[in-house]
């Protein structure tokens, strides 16, 4: 039995694709981004036990070398996240298929669709292809929000099932992107390219981080990309927010209203069409 480590479930949200829609965020990321602002998940549990004694209800405990979360008392105070030095989260679980389209089963009636997050969702690709077959059967469309690390134009399988497809372009610049997240963006670059070809590239995203990356090269290359490949493709140009980040390796703050509308400018004198700033 395929199973997938989920990281969390959210029943409704607007921001995760067109309509209103249930996002599912995977466990486990191959990036190491310097301003993740989800960072809980980026690596497995390694069971050390350090966030069992901070819970206030006593929802963690340790049995026989494993973390047990019990779902029912926790108070989601997410104390133990905060705690964890590891970047993961004791309140990951496994679940089946069949076990996420019961939570999927619950909004039916008032969605459009679901998108799977992370971590990096297209690492635990056999778990996506099992869902998505049996999502579609229920007449909602599937979307994956992606770093585009993992070439996907090689698997054939996924992309038969991803009706569209939100890939983050960390920075445009090689070099620069691999110092921010380890890798370089060879592949994201083709990804963008292959989706827009195939009409399953829904969004690409430039984060602004002022004093950390060459955001007005992003933002111009980004936009020049998309312009060439389809005009009409959305572009997001978000502000970086200090919150939920780690604040010991990255030093950084909210760029300004004016800085994000220069930005926007940019983007349409480019020849971008669709362009949300947030």
């Amino acid at each position: 039995m395929i199973k997938g480590l989920v990281n969390k479930i959210i029943p409704f949200s607007s921001v995760d694709g067109p309509g209103n829609r249930t996002s599912i965020f995977l466990q486990g990321c191959n990036f190491n981004c310097l301003y993740c602002h989800n960072p809980e998940t980026i690596n497995s549990c390694i069971y050390c036990g350090n966030c069992v004694s901070e819970c206030p209800v006593n929802a963690l405990s340790l049995l026989d070398g494993k973390i047990l979360w019990d779902k029912k008392i926790c108070v989601q105070c997410d104390r133990c996240l905060k705690v964890c030095n590891k970047d993961s989260s004791p309140k990951a679980v496994y679940m089946s298929v069949d076990e996420v389209l019961q939570e999927i089963k619950k909004t039916k009636s008032f969605i459009s669709g679901i998108t799977v997050s992370g971590g990096e969702c297209t690492l635990q690709s056999k778990f996506l292809i099992s869902l998505f077959k049996e999502v579609k059967k229920m007449g909602l469309t599937c979307f994956v929000d992606t770093n585009g690390s993992i070439p996907l134009y090689q698997n054939k399988d996924l992309l038969e099932t991803i009706d569209m497809a939100m890939v983050d372009l960390k920075s445009y610049d090689s070099k620069e992107h691999k110092k921010l997240t380890g890798m370089d963006n060879t592949i994201v670059i083709e990804n963008i390219k292959y989706l827009a070809r195939t009409n399953k590239l829904y969004e690409v995203r430039t984060v602004i981080v002022p004093e950390v990356l060459n955001n007005h090269y992003n933002v111009d290359m980004t936009s020049k990309l998309l312009a060439s490949l389809n005009p009409d493709i959305r572009y997001k140009i978000i502000k970086y927010r200090p919150l939920g980040v780690r604040t010991n390796i990255i030093k950084s703050f909210m760029p300004s209203d004016e800085m994000i509308k220069t930005f926007k400018t940019l983007a349409e004198k480019n020849g971008c069409n669709n362009i949300i700033t947030t």
